[in-house]
């Protein structure tokens, strides 16, 4: 009998308990449930010995794909020289930056080139988002400490993520300088710790503003409070990134590097002028492809911006037939486009080549994996996790897409020299955000995107920043 109840209590069977508890426990694995999930053990030993002693992905690998895939393309924009985002979330910057370098140098007939400083932008980037929080923070306060809102600013108050909205309001604001005038620090490209400082600062303020509300404190007096928080956390970046450049000497070179304009001196704004020229917010629209939601409607992200009193992240939801499209107008134009993925789905990294058939999970565990776009997004399985910039499109003969190429920020050695292929099969599961120029999109599409948004919240499954 003592061997028994043993048993029982190891199989997590109920002998003698309370109602209620019994009622809990008719959720539980019971012994008769345990041994038929027992006759699921693998047979083969081989396999499991295999799978013991090596990589999942070694052994689901398609050996068919571990080739370098087909690099020749009908419609290619212009290279240009790969960067590298180290162990940063930056993606969004570095596509971004691609993007506008690019249109830079079309505009000059590529006779001029230019790198921006990622470390520049980056810095005010970090500040408004430590404005974003704490104003946030003092905005909620007469919420409790564990509302949705106030945890959404508590829980992450400091991210290195964000989207090409991001670059378009902080550009705007505070202008943009070239890589020589402010080069990268080891902050910058290994960014884990100094975010971890910045968000403990920026929770233990964000206590005391909510406190200071309690307390009847005054607006002006809670401002200024903030205002003396924010200079701590000046202090902090400034020193891990360098103090935010004012001003500098500059002359443009061309893609050998020979110096083709006379020095001049800019301030950021200026030299923001100079690259870019107008503002960048009003010229695109974002699509997104959410096979969950209304296609043709459009959708706004509660607290998806970057500085707090810049733009919400708004897109139009699209059938992605209509983003290959606008892609594949832009791109035949000669212009890049920002891009974003799920691109640890199906990714070999030594080819840089994405298609769904790199790896057979499926077979290797005896299982399938059928969920679809959808379902995959709304049970978090599935989502935006990093941003590309798109580069070019091979056709077939009807002129539908059959694959595509992005140019990455993971260092010219990555992939395949730092660019990767994907399959049109791939693109259609797995890419879900675009950064088109309005001159390439569709009457009827531009007309839908600027009806009202419907107001989403950013704890959706598929509105993560791109990192």
């Amino acid at each position: 009998m003592k061997s028994f109840k043993t048993l029982a209590l190891v199989l997590g069977v109920a002998l003698a308990m309370p109602a209620a508890a019994q009622g809990r426990a008719q959720g539980g694995i019971d012994a008769a449930m345990l041994r038929t999930i027992t006759q699921n053990a693998p047979a083969n030993a081989a396999l499991s010995n295999a799978m013991a002693a090596n990589s999942i992905d070694d052994l689901a690998r398609n050996y068919r794909n571990t080739k370098v895939p087909d690099t020749h393309f009908g419609i290619e924009t212009p290279q240009q020289s790969i960067h590298n985002q180290r162990s940063s979330g930056r993606c969004w910057m570095y596509s971004s930056f691609n993007v506008l370098r690019a249109n830079f140098a079309r505009r000059h007939n590529d006779t001029m080139r230019v790198e921006f400083s990622h470390d520049y932008l980056f810095f005010w980037d970090q500040l408004e988002k430590a404005n974003l929080m704490l104003q946030g923070v003092i905005d909620c306060a007469g919420k409790p400490l564990d509302d949705q809102r106030v945890q959404f600013f508590f829980r992450n108050p400091m991210n290195d993520g964000g989207t090409f909205c991001g670059v378009a309001d902080l550009a705007q604001k505070y202008g943009l300088v070239p890589i020589e005038a402010q080069p990268e620090t080891y902050s910058a490209e290994r960014t884990s710790r100094m975010s971890q400082l910045l968000s403990s600062k920026l929770r233990e303020q964000g206590l005391e503003l909510r406190k200071m509300v309690a307390d009847g404190k005054s607006a002006g007096a809670i401002k200024q409070r903030k205002t003396e928080m924010l200079g701590v956390i000046y202090r902090m970046l400034s020193l891990a990134l360098g103090e935010p450049v004012k001003e500098f000497s500059y002359a443009f070179k061309n893609k050998d590097g020979k110096t083709v304009t006379p020095v001049r001196t800019y301030t950021p704004l200026e030299f923001y002028r100079e690259t870019v020229g107008g503002p960048i917010n009003g010229t695109f629209i974002m699509a997104m492809n959410d096979p969950r939601r209304e296609y043709y409607k459009t959708y706004e992200v509660e607290l998806d911006r970057h500085t707090y009193d810049g733009h919400n992240w708004c897109y139009i939801n699209l059938p992605m037939e209509d983003i290959a499209q606008m892609a594949i107008a832009s791109l035949k134009d000669s212009t890049k486009l920002y891009s974003s993925y799920d691109v640890g789905k199906q990714l070999n990294r030594n080819s840089g080549y994405l298609a769904l058939d790199n790896f057979d999970y499926g077979t290797l565990f005896g299982t399938t994996f059928p969920m679809n776009k959808a379902d995959r997004i709304a049970t978090f399985d599935s989502g935006s996790s990093h941003a590309m910039t798109l580069t070019a499109v091979d056709l077939d003969a009807s002129g539908k897409p059959v694959k595509w190429k992005v140019e990455n920020s993971w260092g010219a050695d990555s992939g395949h020299k730092g660019y990767i292929v994907m399959t049109n099969e791939w693109f259609n599961e797995y890419a879900f955000r675009l950064v088109v120029d309005k001159k390439y999109v569709p009457a009827a599409i531009l007309k839908a995107s600027e009806q009202k948004p419907v107001m989403v919240m950013p704890e959706d499954p598929l509105f993560q920043v791109d990192d």
